[in-house]
């Protein structure tokens, strides 16, 4: 099979329509992979499209991930058993609202780093990550008989530099790998990121999600000839942490939709958006911090849980006036279920079991997380005051997202974002002598704009007491990746960050939702898997848990809630709530 750009995509020489949709794989559970495809295919797309994430398959340096849910080769070959060809947007970059929009936490742990451009040992880790990946890539694609038809090179880069150089490279980088198929970039629709972004062999597109008109009409002058491609329409958005649920003009968006398959080609941003589970969310900053919600529902046409929407219907019946609809019978059953309520079970504090979860590193100065070799969750740092010293002033250098300051384990102050940049009063002063504990969250790493490069998080200078570096620090990584290490024999504080435990009996097997009404601010883990974070501010208000990450008999929940405010329970019910 030959697919080929010329004034039009080309498949085995004839004219091919693209009719794409954004499915990430690394954001459904593998289980229902099937199912969303065929859905996909069932409004009438040919194409799926996806990001790959730098930072989940080679989590540490040098060590890679291609196993369960990071499987990209099956993923990719399930498609194809579908009848869908497939378009890949490799790292090193992805935005995707995606923690550090893709790139590995541990390239910050290297003094002077510079992301996203031609400095040579940022380029030395894409290298050597590209060779592993691509290699998994070239079967794929369609010259090979897989059903791989285009990649991109880089992201939306023309909305971050101008480096030609470093777009080159991964071009020729990618070349020299093996990669046949045509290549992309893409970029919003105005000259200035368009000439930013784009290389010479590469066909440049756009993106955007409104004014279809204009928008081709932008790229048809920055590109004379070519095919008219939007990568991302965009047919929703996405939410953060004390904003508003996003949503969306159907009528709008629908008749955008026609615009563009009447001039053009599309791929749907998101077709199914799917969770961010873990820790893996990213922020946007624009005068603050707005991290993202665990959910990515994007307002898509799947909803979070693969429920067909009537934006799917609406634009089905666009896509059905230029395409015969196939019939896709659906092999997946997929329900909702309500579990009711589960009484707290079992409670223990941070404090109680902090040895148990993470070997203490002492150091004269606190590190951020990602020099001491860890990616997201929590970080603690201990130190102790001297016998005649009482804390009075305090100020936290270079700290990133949010940090509770605790006097003698008791809470002192919290501080978000801005507020870590100015030195607080303490009121009152602590105990002469006093233990002092300062718990940081990585909230999720800006994944746009020009601050990729400044994404450390916990605290990466240091710590003045009174106005003078405090020196002498244990540090408590807390990644919270072996949670089965929680021991609920221990003392439980009240008002205290603590974990808590659940057990509920499943006879039925479905999807259903975490309400966390009444409880303050966390994570959550549903049989050992992280199934994101949940805080009161909203918009979000229930976390989704899909069917496959339960079993028949005994489940476990295991909350872990930083701000001392827990309810007596949580409920399972089957329906979301963003807002």
């Amino acid at each position: 099979m030959t697919f080929e750009i010329k004034d039009t995509f080309r498949l085995d020489g004839a004219p091919f329509q693209i009719i794409s949709g954004s499915i990430h794989y690394f954001r459904v559970v593998p289980a229902y992979w099937r199912d969303r495809l065929e859905k996909l295919k069932a409004m009438g797309c040919n194409t799926v499209e996806t990001y790959i994430p730098w930072n989940l398959h080679e989590p540490q340096k040098g060590t890679f991930r291609f196993d369960g849910g990071l499987d990209i080769p099956r993923f990719v070959r399930l498609a194809q058993e579908l009848g869908l060809y497939v378009i890949l947007r490799p790292s090193p970059y992805i935005c995707a609202e995606w923690d550090l929009g893709g790139l590995p936490a541990w390239l910050l742990a290297e003094d002077g780093m510079r992301l996203r451009c031609s400095y040579p040992p940022f380029l030395a880790h894409v290298e050597a990550y590209f060779r592993v990946l691509l290699k998994r890539l070239v079967p794929l694609q369609a010259d090979r008989g897989g059903p791989v038809i285009l990649m991109q090179v880089e992201n939306e880069y023309g909305s971050y530099g101008n480096d030609k150089n470093y777009l080159r490279q991964l071009r020729d980088l990618m070349r020299a790998e093996g990669i046949t198929v045509p290549l992309i970039t893409s970029d919003g629709p105005d000259w200035e990121r368009l000439e930013g972004g784009s290389v010479e062999g590469a066909v440049p597109t756009v993106n955007f999600g409104s004014h279809p008109e204009e928008q081709f009409e932008s790229l048809r002058g920055f590109h004379p000839g070519g095919p008219l491609m939007c990568t991302e329409f965009w047919t929703g958005w996405f939410d953060h942490w004390g904003g508003g649920h996003t949503g969306g003009d159907l009528e709008a968006s629908a008749r955008d939709l026609d615009i563009l398959l009447e001039q053009g080609h599309v791929n749907l941003y998101m077709f199914h958006g799917g969770t961010n589970f873990g820790f893996m969310n990213g922020s946007n900053y624009s005068g603050q911090l707005m991290p993202d919600v665990s959910s990515y529902d994007y307002d898509a046409p799947l909803t979070e849980d693969g429920q067909i929407t009537e934006k799917y219907r609406r634009y089905q019946s666009v896509i059905a006036r230029r395409r015969k609809i196939p019939e896709v019978p659906l092999s997946t059953e997929i329900r909702r279920k309500r579990y009711g309520s589960l009484p707290v079970r079992e409670k223990t504090s941070l404090f109680s079991v902090l040895n148990d979860l993470s070997s203490p590193i002492p150091d004269a100065v606190p590190h951020s997380m990602e020099r001491l070799g860890q990616s997201g969750g929590y970080i603690l740092y201990h130190t102790g005051l001297k016998s005649q010293e009482s804390a009075r002033r305090l100020r936290l250098w270079q700290a990133n997202d949010r940090a509770q300051i605790f006097l003698d384990q008791h809470p002192a102050a919290t501080l978000y974002d801005r507020e870590l940049l100015s030195e607080i009063s303490l009121d009152p002063p602590s105990a002469k002598g006093a233990a002092l504990d300062i718990l940081v969250e990585n909230m999720g790493r800006v994944n746009f704009g020009p601050m990729l490069d400044s994404q450390r998080k916990g605290i990466d200078q240091g710590v003045t007491v009174n106005g003078h570096w405090h020196h002498n620090w244990l540090q408590y990584p807390l990644p919270l990746d072996q949670i089965d290490l929680v021991d609920f024999s221990r003392p439980w504080l009240e008002g205290l960050p603590g974990f808590y435990r659940f057990v509920f009996q499943a006879e039925e097997l479905g999807d259903t939702f975490l309400d966390f009404t009444d409880w303050g601010k966390g994570c959550a883990f549903v049989n050992g898997f992280h199934i994101g974070r949940f805080w009161e501010v909203g918009p979000q208000k229930r976390l989704y848990i899909p069917a496959p990450l339960l079993k028949e008999g005994k489940n476990e929940i295991i909350l872990f809630e930083t701000e001392g405010k827990t309810g007596t329970s949580i409920s399972l019910q089957d329906s979301p709530s963003l807002g």
